[in-house]
């Protein structure tokens, strides 16, 4: 008998586990598709930028962190400076903080650079005494070192025996030329000739003078001791003649420097390399002699830099008439570079901004506009500009570093919109058909102070009727001073309606100094009023 209870039972496992696990495979395909369109999916998410950035055309995107920029694709962008933008200030303003107006001039200029260096002997005009033949010395009549001897003076005697056998061969070549002179026979005088040219040229090459060959012949016996004679005016700097010494050819006996050049040597800094080239006139002073001035010019520019110093070697050349300048001295160099006609305005007229050189040009009535210049070298108390501006132009000389925040400010707060004539106050930016509103703004105390001060804000329209129901937002705005380490500082103070028009809040300043205020009020829906106006607050930085 069949029992057909096992048999429904094991059906209905069957169908079970089949369900179970169809559910499961579902679970598991369903959980597949959302993972591949999770974003966490890497696969997914570089093939979307990947078309993104294909077909759609987008620029990749910018991810801004601290003061740095970064792109996508990893590369570090440079830091923005911040904008600047044309000012407008009162007499009254101008000259509380110190401004004065100068010009840009166009004019000759030169350049100078001044130095430290050595006086050295010209090396041309070196004069070295050597044999050219072996012998002793016998007297020595320049025997100090330092001496100041003149062209021709005697320096000392020697005695050499192969000059002795020479000159008695060219004495005899002589006595037999007078009797060969006579001879019959073909040759026998041209024969004669020649051995005395072969002698005298002998003599020559031992560099013995015509003067002492001519007395050789006028007494007709040898000169055991030649003497030798200085050839050139100087100084010695190296003697080695002695009295009795046995000198070979190869021995250096004197070193005498002639004095009336001398070499002055300089060391320049890298960066002045460019500025400097052969010709250039110099002046050369010393402590030895007050009030007076030698010149000379640039002789050359010597190719090897210092390491250590990082300075270059410059040569200049003096003449030295009166031989006051001697080897060894310390003097001051001064280079005269003529730069010819530039323009020129006062070192305190240019304002560095990071890597940017600013000057700020005025226009009159207040104008003033910041003007980015390329500098030339400086010289004395001016900059030459090469670059940005023109002369006759009217540039601002002190006070730069304020006019530079105010510029800041402008900037920062929006397009510039010069204030009417009277006293630093900006006008009301009003959009176009709107009604006009008169902003009134206070503060408690006044002028506001760093720390805490309370704000308030009086808003009519044109007739004097009180504006009520608006939403008052006053923003304080300072910006950067990178010279001075500063971030830039904003506070907004949110006011509430006190009836009548009157508007107050309370917020904190940072710091002293000149803040750009913006006065916002937004009234169903519309802006009815937009002021800027510049407030400077006491308590320092």
């Amino acid at each position: 008998m069949i029992d057909e209870t096992k048999g429904i039972d094991g059906t209905k496992y069957r169908r079970a586990f089949l369900l179970t696990l169809f559910a499961l495979v579902a679970v598991v395909v369903a959980a597949a598709w959302l993972w591949w369109q999770s974003p966490f999916n890497p696969l997914t998410h570089a093939a979307q930028q990947t078309s993104s950035a294909s077909v759609g055309g987008e620029p990749p995107r910018t991810t801004i962190q601290g003061t740095g920029t970064e792109t996508s694709d990893g590369s570090a962008a440079s830091p923005a400076e911040t904008p600047l933008a044309p000012i407008q200030l009162s007499p009254q303003r101008m000259q509380s903080i110190g401004v004065k107006i100068g010009n840009v001039e166009s004019r000759i200029i030169n350049d100078e650079i001044r130095l430290y260096g050595n006086v050295q002997p010209n090396e041309r005009r070196f004069a070295y005494v050597q044999t050219r033949f072996a012998g002793w010395i016998r007297q020595v009549y320049a025997d100090a070192t330092g001496d100041f001897i003149r062209r021709g003076q005697p320096l000392f005697t020697i005695y050499s025996p192969d000059l002795v056998a020479t000159e008695r061969e060219y004495l005899l070549a002589k006595k037999n030329a007078g009797a060969l002179q006579q001879s019959t026979v073909s040759g026998v005088s041209d024969g004669a000739a020649s051995l005395i040219a072969a002698a005298r040229a002998r003599l020559q090459q031992f560099d013995m003078p015509d003067s002492e060959i001519a007395k050789l012949e006028e007494s007709g016996e040898a000169i055991t001791d030649l003497t030798f004679y200085s050839p050139a005016s100087g100084y010695i700097t190296e003697r080695n003649a002695l009295p009795n010494m046995y000198v070979q050819p190869d021995t250096k006996l004197y070193a005498i420097a002639d004095l009336s050049d001398v070499w002055v040597l300089a060391q320049i800094f890298q960066n002045d390399a460019g500025r400097i080239k052969p010709g250039d006139p110099a002046e050369v002073t010393v402590d030895a002699y007050p009030g007076q001035v030698f010149r000379g010019k640039v002789d050359y520019l010597l190719p090897q830099l210092d390491a250590a110093t990082r300075t270059l070697p410059v040569r200049l050349v003096f003449p030295n008439p009166d031989l006051k300048l001697r080897p060894g001295m310390y003097v001051n160099v001064n280079l005269k570079l003529p730069l010819g006609k530039r323009l020129v305005v006062p070192d305190s007229a240019v304002f560095h901004s990071g890597t940017k050189s600013l000057v700020f040009t005025y226009t009159g009535k207040g104008n003033i506009e910041p003007r980015e210049v390329e500098m030339g070298p400086h010289v004395g108390n001016e900059l030459v500009v090469t670059k940005g501006i023109k002369a006759g132009e009217q540039i601002v000389t002190s006070a730069n570093f304020l006019i530079d925040s105010e510029a800041q400010l402008q900037a920062a707060a929006g397009a510039f919109v010069p204030p009417p004539p009277g006293a630093g106050q900006a006008t009301a930016m009003n959009a176009p058909g709107q009604t006009q509103t008169n902003v009134e703004l206070t503060t408690a105390p006044s002028p506001p102070q760093k720390g805490n001060n309370t704000v308030r804000v009086k808003l009519t329209d044109r007739l004097g009727k009180p504006l009520t129901g608006a939403q008052v937002t006053v923003t304080f705005f300072m910006a950067a001073m990178p010279a001075m380490g500063m971030a830039a500082m904003r506070t907004v103070v949110q006011t509430s309606d006190k009836g009548g028009g009157t508007y107050e809040g309370s917020g904190r300043l940072g710091s002293g100094g000149t803040w750009q205020v913006t006065v916002t009020a937004i009234q169903n829906g519309q802006t009815i009023a937009n002021k800027q106006v510049t407030i400077n607050a006491t308590g320092g930085m």
